[in-house]
């Protein structure tokens, strides 16, 4: 079920509002208004480290590093049980992409993607927090 609200915004700030939904491809307000609040309620979900959820490490290494590419396997084989599946990208002759999707609760998941991003080698790395969906 749908229901309907209104708010009131000042003119500058909605102009600002509408550029962005026609960059970003959205139809209408409606929608771009659900997706920010869906944002918040998974960014809300990301704060308390006990919440089970699933979440989303990138990591950008060269390849040549010494052990750099043992050192990423042992750290996600001694996390089996979060890890849901990785995905290797070779970029170029000297760097690869790793996306890993794992799930847990907050911390666990914030303790591996801390160890993975911190690895010596690694050029890039981000945790990305997504949801299961149950909660929004």
């Amino acid at each position: 079920m749908l229901k309907r609200f209104s708010i009131t915004v000042d003119d500058a700030l909605l102009s600002q509002f509408d550029k962005l939904l026609t960059n970003e491809g959205y139809d209408n307000r409606s929608e771009a208004i659900r997706d920010l609040i869906r944002n918040a309620l998974v960014h809300q979900e990301w704060e308390s480290d006990e919440t089970f959820t699933i979440g989303t490490v990138v990591l950008v290494y060269d390849h040549h590093k010494h052990d750099l590419m043992k050192k990423l396997t042992d750290i996600q084989h001694e996390s089996v049980n979060l890890i849901v599946a990785s995905l290797h990208t070779h970029l170029d002759e000297h760097f690869c992409q790793e996306i890993i999707v794992m799930r847990g609760t907050v911390a666990e998941m914030k303790r591996v993607a801390d160890r993975l991003i911190s690895t010596s080698g690694v050029k890039h790395g981000q945790l990305l927090p997504s949801t299961t969906g149950k909660r929004i």
